[in-house]
C-alpha cells in the first residue's frame, strides 16, 4: 500500500489522466445504452408523448408485479422479437429492469437498430416499488 501511495504521489498526473479516461469511458458508454430517467420522468415520457415502458425481467418477475401497460420481452429476446417494437420507433421507449443494471444491453440493441428515443429508468422495479408506484399482477 505504501509503494502504491509513492507512486500516485510521484506520478499524480498519469493517475489524473487514468481516472479521467475511466469517466469517459463509463459516460460514453451509459449514453450509447439511452438516457437515464427517474421513475417519475419516465411516467412523464410515457403520458405527454404516448411512450411505452418496456419490461426486460424474466418472466416470474413479470408475473409478480409490473407496471400498467409494459409490454414484456426478457432481455435475452429484445433482438428476436424487434419487429413487436417497431411501432414504437420515433416514441420513446422506457427501458424497466429489476434493479436499473441490466437494461443497458438491450438499450444498445435498440440504439443500433435505430431506435431514437432510449431510455433507462434508474433504480428499475425495486426503485418503483420503494416510491409506491402502482403494479399489477399477471
Amino acid at each position: 500500500m505504501a509503494l502504491f501511495l509513492e507512486f500516485v504521489g510521484q506520478q499524480w498526473l498519469l493517475v489524473g489522466a487514468l481516472l479521467a479516461v475511466i469517466v469517459m469511458l463509463v459516460l460514453h458508454e451509459s449514453r450509447r445504452s439511452g438516457a437515464a430517467v427517474t421513475p417519475q420522468q419516465a411516467i412523464n415520457l410515457v403520458n405527454t408523448e404516448d411512450g411505452l415502458f418496456l419490461d426486460l425481467r424474466d418472466a416470474a418477475d413479470y408475473k409478480q408485479g409490473h407496471i400498467a401497460g409494459a409490454l414484456h420481452i426478457p432481455a435475452a429476446k429484445v433482438g428476436d422479437r424487434m419487429a413487436e417494437l417497431e411501432k414504437y420507433r420515433d416514441r420513446p421507449i422506457i427501458l424497466v429492469c429489476k434493479l436499473g443494471q441490466q437494461s443497458g444491453a438491450a438499450g444498445k440493441q435498440l440504439k443500433a437498430a435505430n431506435f431514437s428515443k432510449i431510455y433507462k429508468m434508474t433504480g428499475g422495479m425495486m426503485e418503483w416499488g420503494n416510491l409506491q408506484l402502482p403494479t399489477v399482477a399477471a
